[in-house]
């Protein structure tokens, strides 16, 4: 891929992550600020990566500044090799929708207004694939705002790739008279089972597979509505799109479908999101089925438990931590301070348990063991979801539950068919446990997805390193990588008349790169 920038940019790939792609043995290409300096404005930056052993729904998006808030992201699929099989009937078409919620404020007011110590508040609104509500109702939609039509033919199947690309809200998805069955997330294939709703976090990608079998009547709402929310004040903060049959006789009218009504029901979505199960029979990346990596009978080698808790100050100022560390993004990135052995850049000092002391704002890594099997729990002591990602890494969700976790909780975990992903939900007053193989030579960040409160701290990176310097377990720095902060010295300036010309005489291929990169990639691994 072929990045121009027009402002100071980084571009992340998640998978999403699913948040994500993987970048197997090269954190130089994650697009984040412990691994790679900002492009310069009107630079232009090559992005080169594999995507050997993926398949599945990711999306991308630039990862600085709030700049997901202006939009940016897209869908990145990866499509089984051909010899081998999908563990369902080809789909006739795929269909990409991209749900989110909106501010009608830009991403640097957004960014001021955190800065300045306040929420975030209410969203304007929930978008469709960029567009507004259909008009379902008179009174919460205006008139003449465009809206997203999904066109389809009666008798078909479409493979619906979903993902919440959003800032902060937590999205109920689900479409009008239709079930979802659902099929894959974020790069592993589920067990096959029918929801007529589905909770989308923030970060999340599934694909479902719909069948067209209505008769047709009239036009079908596809709703995207918030979760975890004052629904009568949020009604007007819902995204709402068509589904249109070939024969449709008439216009969508009426209500919406009804969310899921569990007011006072709090276990309603985390045992929906327990039931999404790994397809330990069907086959990924590779020929061999995804459950013959049996996680369950690995012995843990390392265990973190990461506590957030509502924002606090520090210093003065309002922020997010992670067991009690607000996390600071260096000026020279984690891993070109390792490479050129820059010292003071960082502390590899993060906790295995949350600080009982004050809260600190500190540059703390998480100290990984090179083919150690990590164990992970996410403890969520705020108000609100969160969605934690991990980049480099597809991890086993095994546990959730409510309260706060200890040493018995591991009793209730998944040992078999926990789903593989890069992005899970942790409920608020809950717990999340998450097991990962640390085979991904790097510097790895795992933060929250909710970008609130990844903007005010949030997160850490694990390093993972080979004691033994090899070329097959990391790729060697590449050519073109970027300096900046306390190697600032060693960027060359980039010849901005070069470049132009290059994109002139390759206009086709960058305008052809350009473009996918706003709307989808598709690639075969």
């Amino acid at each position: 891929m072929i990045l121009r920038s027009l402002t100071s940019l980084l571009l992340l790939w998640v998978f999403p992550n699913r948040s994500g792609i993987q970048q197997r043995r090269s954190s130089w290409q994650d697009g984040l600020p412990g691994t790679n300096c900002p492009i310069p404005p009107k630079w232009n930056w090559t992005y080169q990566f594999q995507v050997k052993d993926q398949i599945g729904s990711f999306f991308y998006f630039p990862s600085l500044h709030f700049q997901r808030a202006a939009g940016g992201f897209g869908s990145f699929i990866i499509n089984n090799r051909p010899i081998i099989p999908i563990p369902f009937d080809t789909p006739d078409e795929d269909i990409i929708i991209l749900i989110g919620d909106w501010y009608t404020r830009n991403h640097t007011a957004l960014r001021k207004a955190l800065d300045a110590g306040k929420d975030l508040g209410m969203p304007d609104g929930v978008l469709i694939n960029g567009k507004g509500p259909y008009r379902y109702n008179d009174t919460l939609v205006p008139d003449g705002i465009d809206y997203e039509t999904i066109n389809v033919h009666p008798g078909k199947t479409y493979r619906l790739r979903v993902h919440n690309v959003g800032i902060s809200t937590s999205l109920n998805f689900r479409i009008q008279s239709h079930n979802l069955l659902l099929a894959e997330t974020e790069g592993s294939y589920t067990v096959q089972q029918n929801y007529t709703s589905l909770d989308i976090h923030v970060g999340q990608s599934y694909s479902f597979l719909l069948t067209t079998d209505q008769n047709a009547s009239t036009d079908y709402y596809i709703v995207a509505s918030a979760r975890f929310v004052n629904e009568s004040l949020w009604k007007r903060v819902t995204g709402v799109a068509i589904l249109r049959y070939s024969n449709s006789k008439g216009k969508a009218a009426g209500p919406l479908p009804d969310p899921p009504q569990d007011e006072y029901d709090k276990t309603f979505s985390m045992n929906q999101a327990r039931s999404i199960r790994w397809n330990v029979s069907a086959s990924g990346a590779r020929p061999n089925p995804q459950g013959s990596f049996k996680y369950g009978s690995i012995n843990v080698t390392e265990i973190f438990v990461l506590e957030n808790k509502p924002p606090v100050t520090i210093n003065g100022k309002r922020r997010t931590t992670l067991s009690g560390i607000s996390f600071v993004n260096p000026a020279t990135p984690i891993r070109l301070a390792d490479h050129f052995k820059v010292k003071g850049v960082y502390k590899l000092d993060f906790p295995n348990r949350p600080l009982t002391g004050p809260p600190k704002m500190e540059t703390s890594v998480i100290n990984g063991t090179f083919r150690g099997f990590m164990e992970v729990i996410l403890q969520n002591n705020d108000t609100k979801v969160q969605s934690y990602h991990m980049s480099g890494y597809a991890f086993f969700v095994v546990g959730m539950d409510y309260g706060e976790w200890s040493e018995n909780s591991r009793g209730t975990y998944n040992k078999w068919d926990g789903i593989a992903r890069t992005t899970t939900q942790v409920y608020p007053g809950a717990w999340t446990a998450i097991l990962i193989s640390l085979d991904n030579v790097g510097v790895w960040n795992l933060r929250t997805e909710n970008l609130d409160s990844w903007y005010l701290g949030q997160e850490t990176y694990v390093r993972v390193v080979n004691p033994e310097a090899t070329n097959k377990t990391e790729f060697p720095m590449p050519d073109n990588a970027l300096y900046c902060g306390a190697l600032s010295k060693l960027q060359k300036p980039q010849d901005i008349s070069l470049a132009t010309s290059i994109i002139g005489s390759r206009s086709k291929l960058f305008f052809t790169e350009l473009m996918v990169a706003s709307a989808l990639f598709l690639l075969s691994c």
